[in-house]
């Protein structure tokens, strides 16, 4: 992708003026930014998916003026007549089930691998929504079929409905309006109040949803996997107290002890590659719900990733799907290329290092990469 290229799906901007104007900054309306766009799936095949066990589903409804929420599986007879109005039915993660969605996805890689979550698709009835709220992560919605209203707006008081089944924004002030119809698309920064509802029948949005992290949650994350990489051992560096006096205050904290403690902790953190390691590992975690069907056999030819494969790179590193490996020279080079582009040719694939294509062999019997032509 040539990030200084002027993009039809940008409104005729190029990626990096994209991400230097408008990313986590303002929202981005582009009328006709995908002339022609088709649903990922037919209906009939949206509402099956949301009725399976491995698919993330959820039905939102107004009734009587109340709002209900239902977690999936929802098999078509849980889901109300196409005529009811007021109802909204979305399906997370649909870029692992459906090729056409995983393609859609691959129109936003000029922002990171790391920060992008999925595809989410909901289909509304006449007036159907989830009603005011804000998000924690970018996204980009796309309408596909159908129109929708979108009403949006920075938001001065962040606090919900209480006791609602939904984070409801309690008060909501919008300075857009927008009517948008099949092929246009809306960027919108975390914490920008939106309120979406469909106008019409059979309406479906795709929302491309890119992951923020906090720093708590983050350090937490990476806390946890780093203490598991740790081998303990039960006989190094016990803590010792020879000059413990006695004590008249047996509650206290040593101070021997808490220094004992700050330098393990230090100890683990100064390899310079365990937090590169564990990010990298974190970062390509698959999904929950993400299974992997195994091959047999080395590839022949060249290879592309798995849809539901997540494979990222440092300096020193490749990552995929929550392993890490050391890289270096040609190898490192190939690799990165097979990140980057979800693809490594066969005239590629055969300049890799024996230990890396016995690598590639493996990841293949994992059912994380397949077979290629050409």
């Amino acid at each position: 992708m040539d990030i200084h290229a002027s993009s039809a799906l940008l409104g005729g901007i190029s990626p990096a003026v994209f991400m230097k104007r408008y990313w986590q900054k303002k929202p981005l309306l582009v009328r006709q930014a995908w002339p022609g766009v088709a649903p990922p799936l037919p209906r009939a095949e949206f509402f099956e998916l949301a009725g399976r066990e491995s698919v993330e589903s959820r039905l939102v409804e107004q009734r009587s003026g109340a709002w209900h929420v239902r977690h999936g599986p929802l098999p078509r007879r849980a889901l109300p007549p196409l005529a009811r109005a007021g109802w909204t039915l979305l399906v997370q993660g649909m870029d692992l089930h459906v090729a056409a969605a995983h393609e859609m996805l691959q129109r936003f890689r000029f922002v990171p691998d790391a920060r992008m979550d999925d595809v989410m698709v909901s289909w509304a009835s006449p007036g159907g929504g989830v009603g005011p709220h804000i998000d924690s992560y970018d996204v980009f919605l796309l309408q596909v079929q159908g129109r929708r209203r979108w009403r949006v707006g920075r938001v001065a008081d962040p606090s919900w409905v209480e006791g609602a089944p939904l984070k409801r924004l309690r008060h909501f002030e919008p300075e857009f309006d927008w009517l948008v119809e099949p092929g246009d698309l809306l960027y919108l920064p975390p914490q920008w109040g939106h309120d979406g509802v469909a106008e019409g029948g059979d309406c479906m949005t795709c929302s491309m949803g890119f992951r923020v992290p906090t720093a708590d949650e983050l350090a937490h994350e990476l806390l946890l996997r780093l203490a598991d990489d740790t081998e303990v051992d039960h006989d190094s560096h016990l803590y010792r107290d020879p000059t413990q006096p006695a004590t008249e205050t047996p509650a206290a904290v040593p101070e021997a002890l808490l220094r004992f403690a700050q330098a393990a902790l230090a100890r683990h953190m100064s390899d310079p590659l365990a937090v590169p390691r564990a990010l990298g590992e974190l970062l390509t975690e698959p999904k929950p719900r993400v299974w992997f069907e195994a091959r047999r056999g080395a590839p022949r030819g060249g290879v592309r990733l798995d849809p539901c494969t997540r494979m990222m790179y440092d300096a020193r590193h490749v990552f995929i799907n929550g392993e890490a490996f050391i890289a270096g020279g040609r190898d490192a080079t190939l690799m990165q290329r097979l990140a980057n582009q979800r693809v490594l040719a066969a005239a590629d694939c055969k300049r890799l290092s024996t230990e890396a294509a016995a690598l590639l062999a493996d990841w293949r019997g994992a059912g994380w990469v397949h077979g290629e032509r050409g």
